[in-house]
């Protein structure tokens, strides 16, 4: 039997011992990834409750208030008969905004002069605020554009020139990236390789730490012949095997729907981010000698890299210590990768530098572990230490 082979077996009868340990990297992730996919496969936000406040009560308001529950992303959830039901709606998180509408609204717009309409929304929600912004803008500027044209009828303009010298300059807005704003295709093809990153550095620091809590560092080793780099490729292959197909599935699955592109490069892609962050969950085990210390390493590098990646927050926008952090970490790196292949229209040589830098760090880390492995197995103060 070959060196990597009886740590590959070894690892395997370990993980068929522990079924836990084998869900979770397993079932769990795929179960995960899947959840997530359903959670945003509606695409877009629609429907989201405002309450409005009329104080009006005339035929102009009721036509705005009309609009806005034609408008698909608003939903005029409950009438408001006074400000302090309004406000209490607003905060008890029945509705996401409140639009008042101001008493004489009407009579200010027939008399020619300017009126307003308040619009409180929940910036907590920085997506529903967001839409619900542009949804009520857009309403509210194509009334108020109704009403301008039609005066200048009135006044004898044909209806040509009112609609054209209404708005004499006009912006064309185009998505160049992702033009249906479907956040399925932008939130939930983000989250699966985080969550996937932070499982395989706690899966190294796992498989390694165990050994040494256990005090089965020489078993391993000598399963291994004595060959650390043969014990350390069988220890993490099984778990990188495993969370590797749970990626191609939920790719598979993205490419069911239409929104994958550039699949094999984004295997490869995440094969290597999975390949470096076992390595280093193993290496951070056996630099620290501890399974404790070698799974907090993990949490501390994984759980906030999300927040940092610049999907969420852009980079440029950081702080200088933040932007730093952020730029350390290979998950940023390995998401605008990602961005750009899939809804960029990358060719898959232009993520080739990344993915020759995320081999090269395995092997670095892979080497560092495989260098610390045979001093630990014989140090036995190291032995059963969590």
């Amino acid at each position: 039997m070959s060196a990597w082979l009886g740590s590959w077996r070894r690892e395997w009868a370990r993980l068929r011992a522990s079924p836990l340990d084998l869900l979770l990297i397993s079932l769990f992730p795929l179960a995960l990834g899947l959840l997530m996919l359903w959670s945003f496969a509606a695409g877009q936000a629609t429907q989201l409750p405002i309450a409005v406040l009329d104080q009006d009560h005339s035929g102009l308001s009721r036509q705005l208030q009309r609009m806005l529950d034609a408008a698909p992303g608003l939903r005029l959830a409950e009438p408001a008969s006074d400000e302090a039901q309004a406000r209490e709606a607003l905060r008890a998180g029945r509705v996401y905004a409140l639009l008042v509408i101001p008493q004489g609204l009407a009579r200010e717009l027939k008399s020619g002069r300017a009126a307003h309409v308040s619009l409180l929304h929940n910036a907590q929600f920085s997506t529903h605020s967001g839409l619900i912004q542009k949804d009520v803008r857009s309403v509210v500027g194509t009334l108020s554009a109704g009403i301008e044209i039609l005066a200048r009828e009135k006044r004898g303009q044909p209806a040509l020139a009112a609609a054209g010298g209404f708005e004499p300059l006009r912006a064309g807005l185009g998505s160049a990236y992702n033009p249906g704003l479907n956040y399925q295709q932008f939130l939930a093809t983000a989250l699966m390789p985080a969550l996937l990153h932070l499982l395989a550095m706690v899966a190294g620091a796992w498989s390694v730490g165990r050994e040494l809590r256990e005090a089965t560092v020489n078993a391993w080793l000598a399963q291994a012949r004595g060959q650390a780099w043969p014990a350390l490729l069988g220890k993490l292959a099984p778990a990188w095997l495993l969370l590797l197909g749970v990626d191609l599935l939920i790719l598979q699955a993205l490419a069911q729907q239409g929104l994958m592109h550039q699949g094999p490069a984004l295997l490869a892609l995440h094969g290597l981010m999975l390949a470096l962050y076992l390595a280093l969950g193993a290496a951070a085990a056996l630099l620290a000698r501890s399974l404790r210390l070698a799974l907090s390493a993990a949490g501390f590098i994984t759980a906030p890299a999300f927040a940092f990646s610049g999907i969420g927050f852009p980079l440029m926008a950081m702080p200088e210590g933040a932007r730093l952090w952020a730029e350390a970490l290979p998950l940023t790196w390995v998401m605008q990768a990602q961005v750009g292949l899939l809804q960029q229209g990358w060719p898959a040589t232009r993520a080739l530098p990344l993915m020759s830098l995320l081999a090269a760090a395995s092997l670095a880390l892979l080497a560092l572990g495989a260098w610390r492995l045979p001093a630990v197995a014989a140090d036995p103060r190291a032995w059963g230490r969590r």
